[in-house]
């Protein structure tokens, strides 16, 4: 069920530190998720495919508005934890409240720290970090035709 992958940072820290023992391999994306769509879930589908345990941590409705205006998000935080835990691909979910995922990446230390081939390797938030202590950084095409901003647009101009 949806609910049992949604995480408080504390949770889902010991989780990360059950599997890890587990020798589960942990991969950590991250994004706004505002409006779901199918390019959201193959993104996701191929990130589960890098991985066995696939952590999405999700940022909080006040990082979002920092990052992509005072419109947004469309959908609130919990709106959106509920419908990116609903996927099959999603082992857990986690919020995040700063403007990038940074303290939590170090935090989980994920063995996959996976983000859109959009972002330049060295651009990646984590990456450097990640790559310290012997991760990986994988990046994944996206679907072309979807984007939540186009969506978003086409809804304005009433399409």
């Amino acid at each position: 069920m949806y609910k049992d992958k949604i995480k408080s940072k504390s949770q889902l820290l010991k989780e990360i530190k059950r599997l890890k023992k587990a020798k589960k391999k942990i991969g950590f994306t991250n994004g706004c998720f505002d409006i779901i769509h199918p390019g959201h879930v193959k993104y996701l589908e191929d990130a589960k495919n890098k991985c066995d345990i696939l952590i999405v941590a999700i940022n909080t409705d006040s990082s979002t508005k920092k990052i992509k205006g005072d419109q947004r998000p469309i959908n609130n935080q919990k709106a959106r934890q509920i419908v990116i835990a609903s996927l099959e691909a999603v082992d857990f979910v986690v919020l995040f409240d700063e403007l990038t995922p940074l303290k939590l990446i170090c935090q989980a230390k994920p063995d996959v720290l996976i983000k859109g081939a959009d972002w330049k390797k060295e651009d990646i938030v984590g990456a450097k970090e990640v790559s310290l202590y012997g991760g990986k950084v994988s990046r994944i095409t996206f679907l072309k035709g979807y984007s939540t901003s186009a969506i978003i647009k086409r809804i304005a101009a009433g399409l």
